[in-house]
């Protein structure tokens, strides 16, 4: 004997539509566990059965589904952690070189400095020499010019000299002549 949607809908206390819901749902429930009676469609014991434990059935259901979306979700896990290991890894290995680099730059830097204050010091040497030799140069310039000078000078003051004695001595004579005339006047006068 078998019962009706109604009469399981009371029992269950389920709406009519959940019952329908609930034969719709199950593979091959209708060509299995239902029959005609007159007007109106009666399920089996067994049918009743299905739909009464229909609850519990679908946990049992998920519940290997549920496991095997915890296995999969597990099994992705655990493959996201491996890739994260690998991605940590090779952010380390590019950290290392980047701090490789970037101490080679500043070895490069301090160095490219050092040889920049070193080509300074040797300009300053070259300039300095250089301004040495044409002080020497000048010097040798100074001193031989000077000593034309000198000579010049001396030349000069040796004529100068030369005429201012011959002046002299021409004025000593013009006294002297003078003198003579002076004398020779004074003598003449006083006969």
């Amino acid at each position: 004997m078998g019962k009706t949607i109604r009469q399981l809908s009371e029992e269950l206390k389920l709406s009519k539509q959940t019952i329908n819901q609930r034969i719709n749902s199950i593979n091959g429930f209708r060509s299995k566990h239902t029959y005609k009676v007159k007007n109106h469609l009666e399920i089996d014991n067994q049918g009743v059965k299905l739909l009464a434990n229909f609850d519990k059935q679908k946990r049992q259901e998920r519940q290997p589904n549920r496991q095997a979306e915890n296995d999969k979700d597990k099994n992705i896990d655990h493959i996201l952690l491996k890739q994260l290991d690998v991605k940590d890894q090779q952010i380390a290995n590019l950290q290392q070189a980047l701090d490789q680099q970037q101490q080679l730059q500043i070895a490069t830097v301090a160095e490219t400095h050092q040889l920049k204050e070193h080509v300074r010091k040797l300009s300053g040497l070259l300039e300095h020499s250089s301004s040495t030799q044409q002080q020497h140069s000048n010097d040798k310039d100074d001193t031989l010019s000077n000593s034309d000078n000198t000579r010049h000078s001396k030349d000069k003051n040796d004529k100068r000299n030369g005429n201012k004695v011959a002046e002299y001595g021409n004025r000593q004579k013009k006294v002297s002549e003078s003198k003579a005339n002076n004398s020779w006047w004074h003598f003449w006068k006083t006969k």
